[in-house]
């Protein structure tokens, strides 16, 4: 008799946990989206409407044996998930993938790839059309946009201003270093240590003039500005407590094995997922193997083997434009820096579009 994986959510790890499952089970991703969103992609399609396309990959060619349910889990129990419209997927196994909230444009608000597309198309006119760009946030959304305003418009000022006083805290100085050199090149200007006395004007991404001043002091006139900070994790379907508690950074509380402590049919992976890790795609999908390989054994009557350890110390590879960047990687002796080219080949020069078009098939372009 054959049992059912249910997954809910369908970004970075949840999608290749159903991928990985789908032959093994009877695999239902819930997801209300049309597509994969490769959001590692999504500021360059800002920047290059007519690159976009490649940000989606329609869950028709990820699942060929599994269902897609297109809606929004509301409510999770021990023996399945209630969806919006109210119907109620039992399931053997749970898996929670859905990730966090980041601002627009890194995930998209319209669930449909066209809505999407649409979006994207409407927001770089805006953008096309500012001479001054200001983006809030020097984490690496802020200064992966800044870079990928850059390469399009390298006559564009472009500032960026944060709170924080350091690049990249918590990595090799090397790095931070190294970044902060090809900023300069780019001619990207760095407000570090500064916050605004009150924030712009309007919504992120909307054209208009406008003037802000900084704590420093400093007056700043801008046409356009983008929040490059803040997110969420997506997890009020568990606000009733019918499954697990949250912790107190909203995420869920899981074993080395990955399993919720009391339940070791259901899973948590991702963002959702409090780990001493930072919230990247690549540890979803480190995560998802783990899964993966433990309801393998669980359906074959095996006990579940597989641990995740993680790795102690941030690792990041950051893509400024398509051939700059900065990058730290884990090694056997401990992490290293990586050069601009490695960044290169590694990530900026398709943002893991090959990689996708080997996993998931056709996207959208």
């Amino acid at each position: 008799m054959s049992r059912t994986v249910v997954v809910v959510g369908g970004g970075y790890g949840g999608a290749a946990v159903a991928k990985a499952l789908q032959a093994e089970a009877d695999v239902v991703l819930v997801d209300p989206r049309e597509a994969f969103v490769n959001v590692a992609g999504s500021l360059r399609g800002l920047t290059r409407p007519d690159w976009a396309g490649n940000v989606f990959f329609p869950y028709r060619t990820l699942l060929t044996e599994g269902r897609v349910v297109r809606d929004r889990a509301v409510s999770v129990d021990p023996g399945g998930v209630t969806l919006a419209s109210g119907e109620h997927l039992p399931a053997d196994y749970l898996v929670l993938a859905t990730g966090g909230r980041y601002p627009y444009p890194v995930h998209p608000a319209a669930d449909t790839v066209a809505g999407a597309l649409a979006d994207l198309r409407a927001s770089h006119r805006e953008l096309a059309g500012a001479r001054r760009v200001l983006v809030l946030g020097a984490g690496a959304v802020g200064l992966e946009l800044a870079g990928e305003i850059k390469e399009v418009w390298p006559d564009k000022r472009v500032v960026v201003l944060d709170p924080a006083g350091e690049l990249l805290p918590g990595f090799l100085p090397g790095v931070a270093d190294d970044l902060r050199r090809q900023l300069d090149a780019l001619g990207v200007e760095l407000r570090l240590g500064t916050g605004l006395v009150a924030p712009p004007p309007g919504e992120s991404g909307r054209a208009g003039e406008f003037t802000v001043t900084t704590t420093a002091g400093e007056e700043l006139t801008a046409d356009l500005w983008y929040r490059a900070y803040g997110s969420g994790v997506d997890a009020d379907y568990l606000a009733d407590g019918k499954l697990t508690a949250r912790t107190a950074r909203g995420k869920v509380e899981v074993t080395e094995r990955l399993n919720l402590p009391g339940h070791p049919h259901v899973y948590a992976i991702g963002d959702l997922a409090d780990l001493p890790e930072a919230d990247m795609a690549g540890f979803a999908m480190r995560h998802a193997e783990v899964v993966a390989g433990n309801i393998t054994a669980q359906l074959r009557g095996e006990q579940p083997a597989e641990v995740y350890r993680p790795l102690g110390h941030p690792i990041i590879l950051l893509p400024l434009g398509t051939t700059g960047g900065v990058g730290q990687l884990p090694s056997p002796e401990g992490p290293f820096a990586t050069s601009a080219e490695m960044v290169r080949d590694y990530k900026g020069a398709d943002l893991f579009t090959g990689r996708f078009l080997d996993r998931f098939g056709p996207n959208a372009a």
